[in-house]
């Protein structure tokens, strides 16, 4: 079955380059909600700054946003998140270039928004990176902070983890976070090349990886998705692969290469899992 621990099976793809309501800029993230919705944030220069959303086969349903700084505009979206409950589904947008995290419904009606730039608590340097779980806990990858920010699901903030190094609970640009069903928080530290685990309070766990091309090594590790079973998948940058680990980061499996065909990537950005665990959605930038 797609997404078991011994296979993977190339499905389906969708998407073209271009300016239109359905077409897709620059990818920067991508998040299944329930029922299979996906949604993908995308940029290309000023004219497109936006959340498309799709069902589970690929056909286009609608999509918000425009460049800006004003309330549903954008400014290099990034991360994006679906509260997993189907009753709430609140998407979550990481809006980079304006230092804020935004909050939608699922149809992509405003409801509001938190953040601005600084290093206070609450406060953003380009957060790249946003994850729910199901109780409404939000964490943020504060990449230019180097840290990890823990809010309410209406924004409130609660906690915070991680300064500028290569030690233990250190980052050096993360861009990715994720949380399992267990409250286990995994974070790309993109530029130590590697993901660590904590737990919901920030209390450093593991880590596994180095910089390379070998099985458990990353290139620029950059979006993660987790699904129900616990297993982390990462998408591999400069690697054109992603990478699937158990949750104590044991090496399963790996699939990708260089390339355009079905299943090969052109450094591939984000990876998100479906509810259901058997659909894995890969993020890829291709040449339009």
């Amino acid at each position: 079955a797609p997404g078991s621990a011994t296979s993977i099976c190339f499905v389906t793809e969708w998407g073209s380059w271009g300016a239109g309501a359905d077409q897709i800029g620059w990818l920067s993230n991508i998040a299944v909600g329930p029922g299979g919705k996906v949604f993908v944030t995308s940029t290309n220069n000023t004219v497109q700054h936006r959340v498309h959303r799709f069902d589970p086969a690929g056909v286009f349903l609608n999509g918000w946003g425009s460049f800006g700084n004003g309330a549903a505009q954008f400014n290099d979206p990034g991360g994006i998140a679906v509260h997993p409950n189907r009753d709430l589904a609140t998407v979550y947008v990481a809006d980079e270039g304006n230092h804020r995290i935004q909050m939608f419904g699922p149809d992509g009606a405003y409801v509001g928004s938190w953040g601005r730039y600084g290093t206070g608590n609450g406060q953003f340097n380009r957060p790249s990176g946003v994850a729910v779980d199901y109780a409404g806990n939000v964490y943020v990858a504060d990449s230019g902070n180097n840290r990890i920010q823990r809010f309410t699901s209406t924004g409130t903030f609660v906690t915070k983890w991680g300064t500028a190094g290569t030690g233990n609970g250190q980052f050096n640009s993360p861009s990715d976070v994720a949380v399992d069903n267990s409250g286990n928080v995994y974070v790309s530290d993109t530029w130590n090349h590697r993901i660590q685990r904590f737990t919901a309070s920030g209390s450093f766990v593991t880590r596994w990886g180095t910089r390379g091309s070998g099985t458990g090594q990353f290139d620029l590790p950059v979006g993660l998705g987790v699904d129900g079973a616990g297993n982390v998948y990462v998408a591999d940058y400069l690697n054109d692969r992603v990478q699937k680990f158990a949750a104590d980061g044991r090496f399963l499996l790996q699939w990708g290469q260089t390339g355009t065909a079905d299943g090969q990537f052109r450094e591939p950005i984000d990876v998100a899992v479906a509810p259901d665990g058997f659909v894995t959605i890969v993020a890829q930038i291709r040449d339009g």
